[in-house]
């Protein structure tokens, strides 16, 4: 939670102070960087330290997150120029790239099925602190200290969190001989996802959609990712085994975690547009009209082991996009007159339907498994997420661009405001539509469950003299 909390902060706490920055270094063109070489740099590493934790160890890969984090929190608070405070967003992103997947994937090493769910809500109740904590301490930081302090601030975390990890987590040494790695396929996964998700992020915006730029990016994106695939298929440790993704609970975990990101992305980008752009409220407002977002998510995800244990991780994560899809499908009632509080509900309902969709399926990927490739799974099901993500920039972005203006803050305005906001509204309610068709393709575990459930009873009635006795 401690490593998490560095992550979620920093994703949030630099939103309020990127004004401040620039006027203090300069470049303002390169503010939009500090967000973008951070997500690329994450999202690009998930899956290679995911599957780097299987052969190298959890706690070595999560200590290297910490350490790059430690390091670029360091050189950004220290930056005397835009470039340097990129270069250091880049080794944040790194750090972050380790933490988020390897952290996600020790809690499925070390606790059970039935633990699972509330810790995995611990984990998100850190993201949902975070989402109002961190704006708030950017702009104090900002206000009354300096710019700086938003990032020195994660030094201390930094070396509380090695410093538990170091001394609470033992991890026993991998069996048998460790495993090849393959640099070269690192190499073509890591520059096919960079170009594949830049162009994405910065498509329609920095260069047009139809430019030679794009064009040739995705095309060797293209390239890249299909020598990757090509050159997976033949070596006989592949860095990635892509063939996981053959597997119906994986497959189908990976298809909920891509549309999690887009409708996640779409909401948490365009309910604060619209509440200031369209309802006229103020940026605080707003924010805590997204708030309930975060709020919901954790409340139900931290319950969600109640339900899956009774009823199967498929029908719950059924149960939870039917929430989503309502919630998504309210969002097409709002227009230029519509209660504030009513944005707030409808952004706790689809929180809410998250929490009993998003933990349910990666637990059932990760418990489908071997402690070998859990890893693997696990950073795929996260880069899954932070592709969505893109795509969601991409698309959304798309529609609004093509209804409005951008203004000098570069926000969309305009009269159009509320017709983009509609579509994508729209689109957001057609992702959550195939998020409940991609949840029912888990394979049905209902029979497992009570099982489980039995064998749960068993246990808790055996009396404490009636023990297997325990080697020492």
């Amino acid at each position: 939670m401690l490593a998490t909390a560095l992550v979620a902060l920093d994703a949030t706490i630099i939103a309020t102070a990127s004004a401040v920055i620039a006027r203090d270094l300069g470049g303002f063109e390169q503010v939009p960087w500090l967000f973008s070489t951070y997500l690329l740099a994450q999202a690009v590493s998930t899956p290679l330290y995911g599957r780097l934790a299987d052969i190298l160890g959890r706690k070595r890969l999560m200590l290297v997150g910490v350490g790059l984090f430690f390091v670029g929190s360091v050189l950004c608070g220290a930056a005397w120029s835009m470039g340097a405070l990129i270069a250091g967003r880049v080794l944040q992103g790194l750090g972050a790239g380790a933490v988020m997947p390897v952290s996600m994937t020790i809690t499925s090493d070390i606790y059970t099925i039935e633990e699972r769910a509330r810790t995995q809500g611990y984990l998100a109740s850190v993201w949902a602190v975070s989402s109002v904590v961190g704006p708030t301490l950017g702009g104090v930081f900002s206000e009354f200290l300096s710019w700086r302090w938003i990032f020195f601030v994660n030094v201390p975390l930094c070396v509380l969190a090695a410093w538990m990890l170091v001394r609470s987590y033992h991890e026993s040494p991998l069996d048998g001989e460790r495993e090849p790695i393959d640099y070269l396929g690192a190499a073509l996964l890591a520059g096919g996802s960079t170009l594949l998700l830049l162009g994405l992020l910065e498509g329609g915006s920095t260069w047009a959609w139809d430019s030679p730029a794009s064009l040739g990016i995705f095309g060797a994106a293209a390239l890249l990712l299909a020598t990757f695939l090509a050159r997976s298929r033949r070596t006989s440790h592949p860095l990635l085994d892509v063939t996981i993704l053959r597997r119906r609970v994986v497959g189908a975990s990976t298809a909920v975690s891509l549309l999690v990101g887009v409708i996640v992305l779409g909401l948490s980008t365009y309910v604060p547009i619209y509440a200031q752009g369209v309802l006229g409220w103020g940026p605080l407002v707003a924010g805590f009209a997204l708030a309930a977002l975060t709020l919901g998510w954790p409340l139900s995800a931290s319950n969600a082991g109640h339900l899956y244990l009774r009823i199967g991780f498929r029908l719950t994560a059924v149960i939870g996009s039917v929430v989503v899809l309502t919630g998504t499908s309210l969002a097409l009632l709002l227009d230029a007159g519509s209660p504030i509080g009513g944005v707030a509900a409808l952004c706790f309902v689809v929180g809410v339907g998250m929490g009993l969709t998003a933990v349910p399926t990666l637990i059932a990927a990760q418990s489908s498994a071997r402690f070998t490739e859990r890893g693997a799974v696990t950073g795929t099901n996260m880069f899954a997420r932070s592709l969505g993500s893109a795509v969601g920039v991409a698309v959304c972005g798309a529609i609004v661009n093509a209804h409005t203006t951008i203004a000098a803050d570069g926000t969309p305005e305009g009269p159009g405001l509320m017709t983009a906001m509609r579509l994508v509204f729209l689109v957001l309610a057609a992702c959550a539509a195939v998020l409940l068709v991609s949840a029912a393709l888990m394979p049905a575990d209902r029979t497992q469950a009570r099982e489980r459930r039995a064998a749960l009873a068993t246990e808790h009635a055996r009396p404490a003299d009636a023990a297997e006795p325990q080697e020492a």
